[in-house]
């Protein structure tokens, strides 16, 4: 049985564009919460501006024990948890991590929805990913796709192919499984 008083990483979701609004409100509250923020060029007609924008539209992480949900869920702009199997979806930690280390070293992130697809596992071993897991969705020239499972995203972003070893079904490297 999970300790009630453990914290947690949920997502919630958030009424459009009230991503940083919520965050604030949570920040009030002294909930523990995330919002990406993604540094974009946006171009006017007379200037460019880099911009934050939040990379998951429509949703805020936050960091709280079970019976911490309801003032959450009380906060203006919150909806509602994101919901698996009849409870809230619970979010690594190294999940969670793995975005914070993603956002600090790369500009301009895309995301992509997807399906959670069985693919070959591998290692990146070199660069700002170094000895990070996961599944690689596509490979093409120099541009790596990094899946999240447990997230349903895939965060996209150029990594030497030379950076990424495939691991086997056990998780044993081989000597010939470098990309």
């Amino acid at each position: 049985m999970m300790d009630a008083s453990a914290k947690s990483w949920y997502a919630v979701h958030t009424r459009p564009r009230w991503e940083k609004k919520v965050a604030g409100l949570l920040a009030k509250k002294k909930v523990e919460h995330y919002c990406p923020l993604n540094r974009v060029q946006r171009q006017w007609s007379d200037r460019k501006k880099i911009i934050l924008e939040p990379l998951f539209t429509s949703y805020v992480f936050v960091r709280l024990a079970d019976v911490e949900h309801l003032p959450v869920l009380q906060t203006d702009g919150v909806l509602s948890f994101v919901y698996w199997l009849k409870r809230p979806a619970i979010i690594r930690d190294e999940e969670i991590e793995a975005i914070r280390r993603f956002m600090n070293d790369y500009e301009s992130v895309k995301l992509e929805k997807t399906q959670v697809n069985v693919n070959d596992r591998v290692r990146i071993i070199g660069g700002p990913l170094m000895e990070r897991e996961g599944n690689i969705v596509e490979i093409k020239h120099k541009t790596v796709k990094v899946q999240l499972p447990s997230l349903g995203y895939v965060l996209t972003a150029t990594i030497e192919k030379s950076n990424v070893e495939i691991l086997s079904l056990y998780g044993e490297v081989s000597s010939s499984n470098v990309i």
